[in-house]
């Protein structure tokens, strides 16, 4: 008994400890791969160069359109050693069996890990009691997230953009080809996704995307289709324009970008902005006056049951209005982080200047999302409108790109 009160005792105290160095933000678990710590401060995390080169190497990969499972394949077939086999390496002990048997649950243990972009998260798992020996995760909300802690191996707009990547699964055809704009195609009407249409009897011109709700003419939506070959040739022609208008004139362009994003969403965010002051004041202003009818409570001005009353309603009003603030803040702190997003959008353009073709990677840094309306006839044409959701600025509508995009049968 005396034993276990002891045990019980120290896990509470090394919990204690651990909790408050986390909450300072230090680093609670040993570096991950592509880390090491300082040799003069072991507190600090550095860059292991070696490794670092291989985590950024499976970045791009992923940004190119592979999965995890493509990714380890990969990797061991140009056999790259694991982190397994590189500590062992190192450290001068034996090489496991398999030194270059990459498993895809490590890729994505890679690719969903935020400390890569330099920052520090703690807390992210935690167990039951001393006893046990499992960890259980937490929630993003429990999570105690610092900021640029420690120099950075992948920028935090690749991190993102990985995300919504892996938030959009592509899985290869039985035809053993992948739609270059997979997960990217959305039907104007229903919102649902289009899904990549191909087999071994297609030679390529016939790959296309049709609605995942439309099933000839049974499903719940209309026949919202549209070959790849021609949306390659949209979404080419949309990136020529934007590079030739960035270039032509970036001071215009820079001009342009803000009236299109900011002159509604401005006068929106403004009115956010006068909603949660308004709403904080009135949130202290009810601490004030749940603490005025406590008094009265305690007093006998009030009585108790009409306390109750007041309270639960107060206190009902206070949540309610720090949700909203809470959600209004998020609004006012994401159109302040995209005010700055157009620095992003021009490394973009400027890193891929006179492309010939589309590949996946570019497709990915440079395409957030595809928006595909139902075809019309237009003197005796088949006219279909595709809007195209750039990374970082979202649509952008100029002279050239307001005629709706031309297909063939």
């Amino acid at each position: 008994m005396f034993n276990d009160f002891y045990a019980k005792d120290t896990s509470k105290k090394v919990r204690a400890i651990k909790r408050a160095q986390g909450q300072a933000g230090e680093h609670l678990t040993k570096p991950p791969y592509g880390y090491m710590v300082s040799p003069a401060d072991k507190k600090l995390w550095i860059v292991d160069e070696e490794a670092a080169a291989v985590v950024k190497r499976i970045f791009d990969l992923c940004i190119g359109g592979k999965g995890p499972m493509q990714i380890a394949k990969i990797l061991k077939k140009d056999k790259v050693p694991t982190a397994k086999a590189y500590y062992a390496e190192k450290k001068g002990k034996a090489l496991p069996e398999n030194p270059y048997n990459w498993k895809d649950s490590t890729i994505v243990g890679i690719l969903e890990r935020m400390d890569y972009c330099g920052h520090t998260v703690n807390f992210k798992s935690y167990s039951k009691s001393h006893k046990l020996k499992k960890r259980i995760p937490t929630t993003k909300e429990q999570q105690a997230i610092f900021y640029n802690t420690h120099e950075a191996i992948v920028e935090d707009a690749v991190f993102e953009r990985i995300q919504e990547l892996r938030a959009n699964k592509r899985r290869p055809t039985k035809a053993d080809r992948q739609g270059l704009f997979s997960g990217l195609v959305y039907c104007a009407d229903c919102g649902s996704k289009l899904h990549f249409a191909t087999c071994k009897s297609f030679n390529g011109s016939q790959d296309h995307y049709r609605c995942a709700k439309y099933k000839s003419n049974t499903g719940s939506c209309t026949a919202h289709f549209i070959r790849e070959e021609v949306l390659k040739q949209i979404v080419w022609s949309r990136i020529f324009d934007v590079t030739a208008l960035f270039f032509d004139d970036i001071m215009a362009f820079h001009e342009m970008m803000y009236q299109q994003r900011s002159a509604e969403t401005e006068k929106e965010m403004k009115r956010r902005k006068r909603e949660v002051g308004q709403a904080r004041k009135r949130i202290a202003e009810l601490d004030r006056i749940f603490k005025r009818i406590y008094e009265d409570d305690i007093s006998g001005t009030i009585s108790h049951d009409r306390f109750l009353k007041l309270s639960a309603e107060y206190e009902a009003e206070q949540r309610e209005l720090e949700e909203k603030v809470k959600a209004d803040q998020q609004e006012v702190n994401t159109y302040e982080q995209n005010k700055s997003d157009f620095d992003s959008f021009a490394a973009i353009i400027r890193k891929y200047v006179g492309i010939k073709e589309l590949t996946p990677t570019i497709v990915n840094e440079f395409i957030k999302k595809i928006i595909v309306h139902a075809p019309e006839k237009v003197d005796g044409k088949r006219v279909q409108k595709v809007d195209i959701v750039f990374n970082f600025v979202g649509e952008i509508n100029f002279l050239s790109a307001t005629q709706p995009k031309r297909q063939g049968a």
